[in-house]
């Protein structure tokens, strides 16, 4: 009698434990759409080297931007590249960066500012943005304009 006194009790707890569940269950899949939704965030994309090559060779309107000190541009950088040091981006959109919608091209000496830089830009609203790490590992020609 005791034993079965004890499985009564098992299952009646079960079955109310699994009564308070389902409510819950059922309000967080109707809310999933709008919760990923929501949790969507813009973010940068993380390119090679040999990517962002090719984007360059490609012809299309392209802003390669080195997030590096002047004096570390100075020393050596991409052909073309524009120089906007990392401790430069703030908070509101750089002038020689004009538009939001631009695909932009980062790059530092060995990709930990690029990675910041990019990040901002993300968060300022820029919406094509490409990470390509450092100079470091850049295995193409660099000019010192």
């Amino acid at each position: 009698m005791k034993r079965w006194l004890n499985y009564l009790a098992l299952a009646l707890a079960a079955v109310l434990l699994s009564g308070c569940a389902a409510p819950a269950a059922v309000e967080s899949a109707t809310a999933a759409p709008e919760a990923t939704a929501v949790a969507v965030s813009a973010e940068y994309h993380k390119i090679t080297a040999e990517e962002a090559k090719a984007r360059m060779d490609s012809g299309d309107t392209i802003i390669v931007l080195d997030v590096r000190t002047r004096e570390e541009y100075d020393t050596g950088h991409i052909a073309g590249a524009v120089l906007l040091p990392n401790e430069t981006i703030l908070d509101t959109q750089p002038d020689v960066l004009p538009d939001l919608d631009a695909e932009i091209l980062v790059y530092c000496r060995s990709g930990n500012r690029s990675a910041q830089a990019a990040n901002k830009l993300v968060a300022m609203g820029y919406t094509n943005v490409y990470d390509f790490g450092g100079i470091i590992d850049w295995p193409y020609e660099v000019v010192t304009d």
